[in-house]
């Protein structure tokens, strides 16, 4: 382990924006040093999925000459000699995927981890999203050691943040992700001082937060307004909560509550016009859609689905 006066040599390992800063404040810091990066293969994408796209973790190693791998498959001998040649003291892992034993065991320190959520809570692939949908009034981040399960390692630093009403994943994401940088900074700063000690989570208190699906993206009518509300702003904007409509679907994006129209629109319609607005019947009454897509156009606003596409709810 390294004394404090000396430099600790760090592996990053992760794919989306959400580890960019992350990966940003460790190599800018004189404590450390990134000995190499560690990120998805290249994809293709975009209209027609002609368009090879980087990971924001990959154009980041570019522009700072970072050493790179893109490995397909993480127990291939060849990656598994270029990564332990990098002679790393941690590697650090944010926003990417499972690692196998033979890799999160391989460096002298162990293998750290950023987590989306207050650990024990919404363990899984979406943990900001769950936290939403479910109307939870606070998230966070959480450092933890990486074992040989998902989300179950022993507890290092934590970090809390009010989830505001008017919150999406969307927002709370781009908020974690700066509060995130620094726990991980701060808790490598800790484990190079050593002192910090690892402390086992409380299974008592485990949540899960599923990864997303089409079909649990799918709004329920039958909540309350408030939850559907809750649900579409912790699917907000990826992937989108969304309803069937007839031959199409409508994802809803914004929504606020209202009274219902004293009108007789709604029928037996899940979805109506009413005065130029769109609404949705719920449980408990009604909400007014305030931004949306109809599947194959470009996102509107409630009015101006109203009054370009009436004919999709008649």
């Amino acid at each position: 382990m390294p004394q404090n006066s000396v430099i600790m040599k760090v592996v990053f390992m992760g794919t989306a924006d959400f580890g960019v800063p992350t990966l940003d404040i460790i190599h800018q810091s004189d404590a450390f040093e990134i000995a190499g990066i560690v990120t998805a293969a290249d994809k293709f994408g975009g209209r027609g999925r002609k368009q090879l796209l980087q990971s924001p973790v990959k154009v980041y190693a570019l522009e700072h000459n970072l050493p790179l791998l893109q490995p397909t498959n993480l127990k291939d001998e060849d990656f598994l000699k270029s990564i332990a040649s990098w002679e790393a003291d941690i590697f650090v892992v944010v926003a990417f995927r499972m690692l196998p034993k033979v890799v999160w065991a391989m460096p002298p320190m162990g293998t750290v981890n950023l987590h989306g959520s207050l650990l024990p809570k919404y363990r899984g692939a979406a943990p900001i999203n769950w936290a939403i949908i479910n109307g939870e009034k606070e998230s966070g981040v959480t450092t933890f050691m990486i074992d040989d399960k998902i989300d179950t390692g022993h507890i290092l630093l934590k970090a809390s943040t009010e989830i505001l009403p008017v919150d999406t994943a969307g927002t709370l994401h781009d908020r974690l992700m700066g509060v995130g940088a620094q726990l991980m900074f701060d808790t490598l700063i800790g484990l190079k001082n050593n002192t910090l000690k690892p402390q086992p989570q409380d299974e008592n208190e485990v949540t899960h937060a599923p990864k997303l699906f089409k079909h649990n993206t799918e709004i329920d009518p039958k909540l309350s307004g408030q939850k559907i509300i809750n649900f579409i702003r912790g699917l907000s904007p990826y992937p989108g909560a969304w309803l069937p409509l007839e031959h199409t679907e409508l994802k809803i994006f914004s929504a606020k509550l209202a009274d219902a129209p004293q009108s007789d629109e709604a029928g037996d319609k899940t979805v109506f016009i009413h005065d130029k607005t769109l609404y949705m019947t719920t449980g408990d009454g009604c909400i007014e859609i305030i931004q949306a897509q109809i599947a194959g156009k470009r996102r509107m606003s409630g009015t101006d689905i109203a009054n370009g596409h009436r004919s999709l709810f008649d």
